[in-house]
């Protein structure tokens, strides 16, 4: 690959005249043709999960099938996550450990390109919708500018990238118990927080991409305690838990490149939030957690009646009653 020069170094803009089109590489804004793609879901992702022909259902109500999900990308951004591509496909083959061994920057980018591809076709959906959305994404300024901090950090699909003192989102990388596990790929996601799940066999992913780690922070005990494997309802709560907290996030950070100097090598980003005396939290409400949790749950026939039974202690299946981690074979308990 040739050497990087400081105009390599400057991150691609393409919010400047909102340049989001099939002629131009969403990484470089470089021109390319019709055949520089790559596929939102990695071709080894559809093969060994047969996902080519599955169709995905966008917020206008058209449906989309995998396969034809594709970004445009020039040869350069190209080699880059194929490489990509390639170290998560090796470690994917051998389960969590070898996931959380390639590092969070690495799981941020993988994951990152694939909700980039997700969230694009659905904001390009809305110039021209089948059914307007009720609530669009363009039209949503704290989400806009949210997408735009992230595509920045995004940038590390395209050339090696530092965080100074930050890490760009937070990552979290869980274990299924395959005793009554039988769904082998699954991938969820939430537009309006820029939260991102999927699952590869016995190893769910789950990331919060534009967060700077703060969700990660408040969730630190709660992942510490996940470390193990876990029942998918249990990873249903903790999913519901991330998906909340990233709900609650009061702030958006902004995110500045280093001016490049000859001879560097990366881009190098920090992070700021402009009020830190603010709260970077909205309140914790009960009543809007069960909600979520219940919908994370409704494959288990848990109601949110059940999930209130005692309004003030949401059930609970990561956690015994007196707080230490529960152990759950299956469910329903015996």
């Amino acid at each position: 690959m040739a050497p990087l020069s400081p105009t390599d170094l400057l991150p691609y803009d393409p919010f400047d005249g909102m340049r989001f089109g099939p002629e131009t590489c969403f990484l470089s804004g470089q021109p390319v043709g019709p055949d520089d793609t790559v596929p939102v879901f990695a071709e080894w992702l559809q093969t060994r999960y047969n996902l080519a022909e599955r169709p995905i259902q966008l917020l206008d109500q058209r449906t989309v099938l995998i396969k034809d999900l594709r970004l445009p990308a020039a040869p350069a951004a190209r080699q880059r996550i194929e490489e990509l591509e390639g170290r998560v496909e090796a470690a994917a083959a051998q389960g969590p450990a070898a996931l959380r061994a390639l590092g969070d920057d690495t799981l941020f980018l993988w994951m990152g390109k694939m909700f980039y591809g997700i969230f694009i076709t659905e904001l390009l959906n809305e110039f021209e919708p089948l059914i307007k959305p009720k609530y669009p994404l363009a039209e949503n300024a704290a989400l806009v500018r949210r997408f735009q901090a992230f595509f920045q950090l995004l940038q590390g699909l395209r050339v090696p990238t530092e965080y100074a003192d930050f890490v760009p989102g937070s990552v979290f990388v869980l274990e299924a118990d395959p005793t009554e596990d039988v769904t082998p790929f699954e991938y969820d996601d939430d537009l309006n927080t820029l939260v991102f799940s999927i699952k590869l066999d016995k190893t769910v992913l789950v990331a919060c991409l534009v967060d700077i780690g703060l969700v990660g922070q408040a969730m630190r005990k709660v992942y510490a305690d996940a470390q193990r494997p876990l029942h998918p309802v249990q990873i249903a709560e903790f999913k519901a838990r991330v998906y909340y907290a990233a709900h609650l996030l009061h702030v958006v950070p902004d995110i500045y490149p280093r001016h490049p100097r000859p001879g560097d090598t990366q881009i190098v980003f920090d992070a700021l939030i402009d009020d830190v005396t603010g709260a970077i939290f909205n309140p914790w409400e009960n009543s809007a957690y069960t909600q979520t949790l219940a919908e994370m749950w409704q494959r288990w026939n848990i109601t949110l009646a059940d999930v209130v039974a005692k309004p003030a202690e949401p059930l609970s299946l990561l956690y015994n009653s007196d707080g230490s981690p529960r152990e759950l074979r299956n469910w329903p308990g015996l």
